[in-house]
């Protein structure tokens, strides 16, 4: 058997490369009814059978998965945001990398279209946050050289709401790909979903990125009961104030003696920052046990 990795699944074919050749490869009727279907990022092994084809045989274990997309073992969720058309809303943000600390991701914030509008607001918020943020502009290039250092040895995978310009800064890092890009509609102020699949692009030794279709993909099986009851420790500004607080259990919301609002009045944590906590808390505060099961890391 051979060694390899998920690079695109596509009709019920994944394509597998082995460092040495791509293979078109169907799975095991076993992992159907194991309920474990092939995701790409996979580790997985192959019996070639010839011809280019193969056999997936086996999976390796995950360090993580999503739901949608349906992406495996990925190293870092590049966060495409804009203050052009489309203005991207903080809470998305927010609600995004909660959901990628949860899956064990780190997160990188990219605020595209600079050289439209420099995004004042969002590198405000971010740059005060734990957050790391970068300016680029894939029309001229500028923080591209930034970002590709920000993304090297890792498997990046990229999203953002419609229209924000993920395919462009992709193009843009690697002019090989022809990534179709969306146009954006003026009377919606967002674009059209452009990707259709799910697939790895290599950006460079041992750097990869998955281009996945916008915010509205990730549903609401990720915001599930772990999320809820990890919540405080995705927002990673809000660590050093945890178990500070004076009353335990206390939900950083609008207790007294809460050691999060107190850093959040005093500036250290950003309001917006905890303005999406609190929308995120909302969200999740009815969710019990028969309503949801997790679908974090594995």
């Amino acid at each position: 058997m051979i060694r390899g990795r998920i690079e695109k699944a596509l009709s019920g074919f994944y394509y597998v490369n082995t460092g040495e050749m791509t293979l078109q490869c169907r799975a095991r009727g076993k992992f159907r009814r194991q309920g474990a279907s092939p995701l790409v990022g996979d580790w997985v092994e192959v019996s070639p059978l010839g011809d280019g084809e193969g056999v997936i045989e086996r999976l390796e274990e995950r360090r993580n998965q999503f739901s949608r997309p349906a992406v495996a073992n990925v190293d870092q969720l590049v966060i495409i945001a804009s203050g052009a058309i489309p203005v991207t809303d903080p809470y998305l943000i927010d609600r995004i990398s909660a959901i990628a600390v949860l899956k064990g991701c780190a997160v990188l914030l990219v605020l595209n279209k600079v050289d439209l509008d420099r995004a004042e607001e969002l590198h405000a918020i971010y740059s005060a946050s734990a957050i790391p943020v970068l300016r680029v502009s894939a029309e001229t290039g500028e923080g591209l050289d930034s970002l590709r250092s920000a993304i090297a040895g890792k498997l990046n995978a990229f999203t953002g709401n419609s229209g924000v310009g993920k395919s462009s800064i992709l193009n843009a890092l690697s002019p090989g790909l022809t990534i179709p890009v969306g146009e954006i509609s003026k009377a919606l102020g967002r674009g059209r979903h452009t990707t259709r699949h799910v697939e790895l692009f290599s950006l460079g030794p041992d750097t990869y990125a998955v281009d996945t279709p916008g915010f509205s993909s990730f549903d609401s099986e990720e915001l599930n009961l772990e999320l809820k009851n990890r919540l405080p420790e995705t927002f990673s500004e809000f660590a050093p104030y945890l178990g500070q607080c004076r009353f335990q259990g206390c939900q950083h919301v609008k207790e007294k003696g809460c050691a999060v609002l107190e850093a959040v009045r005093s500036g250290v944590i950003p309001r917006q920052r905890h303005m999406s906590y609190v929308r995120l808390h909302d969200e999740l505060k009815d969710l019990r046990e028969w309503d949801t099961k997790p679908t974090g890391a594995r």
